[in-house]
Formats: structure tokens, C-alpha cells, sequence
């Protein structure tokens, strides 16, 4: 093809090119943003409120501890909680491993979970018996994972619970320290990736969005990437990581301690910012003999 043939053809293949191209912009563009404008706008716990963290079961208050005197913030399991009536209503679920195999009720179930999804050739989570990590290595078994999960983030929302919690965050480093260090396949910015996903269905669904541990995010990571509205910090007291979460999040933390040592800390470090809970590592009922349930106000300084 000659010269003026060439530029004959640019002529009719620009045009089509630049339509392609303004196309696929628009649908990227509808795509993308900031995804508490997706959906409804999402609450905060409120200030001032004592924490429960119900995941042993659900328990209300006893006769006049309710809201707004008493508990007002209560985290609670997707599949087997629901919102406390008067409370801010957290929505439990294990986000980057799956549960336990119980009765064969819950999707998040071990045996539940699709079977190429999982790595179960790396065995269960040293810390936690039953639990194996889902694979997130790529974006499409992210999205497949997301996909599964997909029905959970809608009971959350269904029942009414105000926010989700979405746990084991930091699953890339539950085998250092043992023979299987080095096998996990995915890392840090595949878990945020993932992350981002759930909290972008979240959202949609009117749900704030938590953040479980995993002090080490950096606030674009966190806030920026994901876009987590709070945290849930499991003994930040214990390990001095209280300050890294109300950097991110100002008040809006629930700090969750399991020894006495740890909640002192805390409660003397953060306690007047942001509700702490001293809890039995069990996460018992009131009628269990290891039941342990105080808050700062209960410690003597």
C-alpha cells in the first residue's frame, strides 16, 4: 500500500479507534471511584460506647446495661449473630480463611469452599486448627474468591448489622516461623487487593467496612487502596500497636484485649479515645465458667 493509501486508511480507522477508546474510558470510569459513593453512605460506632465482642455466641445485656447505657457496640458472627437492637451492630466474617467444618450450614466452611480456591497443600493455619488459606495469589481467584463471599456480605446487610469485619487480613504471614515459610504464594499487596474488592461490595451494600489487625498497612494501603472507614484491633495493648490504628482511624477502633496485662495498656494508652473490651480468649457466653468480660472502667489505674 502507497502513501495516500496509507493515510486513507488511518482516515477510517481513527475515527472507530477514538470511539473504542472513549468507550472503554466511560465504563472504566463508571467503574472505579471512591466506593462509599457506590452505595449508601455508612455509619461509624458511635463515641463513648462499650465494646462486646460476641463471636462465642450471642449474649444481650443484662436488664439495665442496654444501649445507650451499656453495650453499645457489639461484634457479632455473620452466620450465627445478629444485630443487638439499639447497638452498632458489627457483621463477623472470616475473610481470607475458611471456618472450621461444622454442620455443613455455612459457605465459609473448610469443606464448603470451592476446592481449587484453597491451599490446602500448606495444611492449616498453625494458630487456628480447621482453617486453610484461600488462594489470592492471582486477580481472577481474588475475584472468584470475592464472588463466594459475595452472599455473606448480603446477610450482614440483610440482618441489619452496620459494619463488617473482615478477618485474617494478614494470612500472607500465618506460616512464618515454620517449615512452610517461603510456600504461601501470595503477599501483602494481593491481600489489599482483596480486600479492596470485599469493601467495595461492602459498601455498595451500605456496610462501613473494618479493618482486622494488621498494624503494618500504610494509610494509603489502608485508607487510600481499600478504603477501611475503621479497625478492629485484637490486643494492640499486648503488643504496644494501639497508636498505629487511631493514627488511621481517629476513634473510630475497637480494641479487643485477652489479658490483663494488655488491657491495662491499652485502656491507659487509648482508653479515653477509642472503646476497649477485655474479653477470655474463648469468646464465651455469661453461663460459661471462663466467661470474662471488663471494660476500662473497671480497671483500677
Amino acid at each position: 500500500m502507497g502513501t495516500a493509501g496509507a493515510r486513507g486508511a488511518a482516515a477510517r480507522v481513527l475515527p472507530a479507534l477514538t470511539v473504542l477508546l472513549l468507550l472503554l474510558a466511560a465504563g472504566a470510569l463508571a467503574g472505579c471511584g471512591d466506593p462509599d459513593e457506590v452505595g449508601p453512605p455508612v455509619a461509624l460506632p458511635p463515641a463513648g460506647a462499650r465494646l462486646d465482642y460476641q463471636l462465642g455466641g450471642d449474649h444481650d445485656p443484662v436488664p439495665g446495661e442496654g444501649p445507650p447505657g451499656g453495650v453499645g457496640v457489639v461484634v457479632r458472627d455473620w452466620h450465627d449473630g445478629r444485630p443487638l437492637p439499639g447497638a452498632y451492630s458489627v457483621c463477623y466474617v472470616n475473610a481470607f480463611q475458611t471456618q472450621p467444618d461444622g454442620d455443613g450450614t455455612r459457605p465459609d466452611e473448610r469443606s464448603a469452599w470451592p476446592a481449587h480456591l484453597l491451599l490446602g497443600g500448606l495444611g492449616e493455619d498453625p494458630g487456628w486448627p480447621g482453617e486453610l488459606l484461600v488462594d489470592i495469589s492471582t486477580a481472577a481467584r481474588r475475584a472468584e474468591a470475592a464472588a463466594w463471599l459475595a452472599p455473606v456480605l448480603q446477610t450482614c446487610a440483610d440482618r441489619g448489622f452496620d459494619a463488617v469485619e473482615l478477618d485474617n487480613l494478614d494470612s500472607w504471614t500465618r506460616f512464618d516461623g515454620t517449615p512452610e515459610q517461603g510456600r504461601v504464594p501470595f503477599g501483602r499487596d494481593d491481600a489489599v487487593a482483596h480486600a479492596a474488592l470485599l469493601a467495595d461490595r461492602a459498601h455498595a451494600l451500605g456496610l462501613a467496612v473494618a479493618q482486622k489487625n494488621t498494624p503494618q498497612l500504610t494509610r494509603y494501603e489502608a485508607r487510600d487502596v481499600v478504603g477501611f472507614d475503621l479497625a478492629v484491633a485484637e490486643e494492640c495493648g499486648r503488643y504496644r500497636e494501639c497508636g498505629a490504628y487511631t493514627a488511621l482511624y481517629g476513634g473510630a477502633v475497637l480494641v479487643v484485649e485477652y489479658d490483663d496485662e494488655g488491657m491495662a495498656r491499652a485502656c491507659d494508652e487509648v482508653g479515653t479515645e477509642v472503646p476497649v473490651v477485655r474479653r477470655d480468649v474463648g469468646l464465651s457466653v455469661p453461663t460459661s465458667g471462663s466467661y470474662v468480660r471488663r471494660w476500662c472502667d473497671d480497671v483500677s489505674p
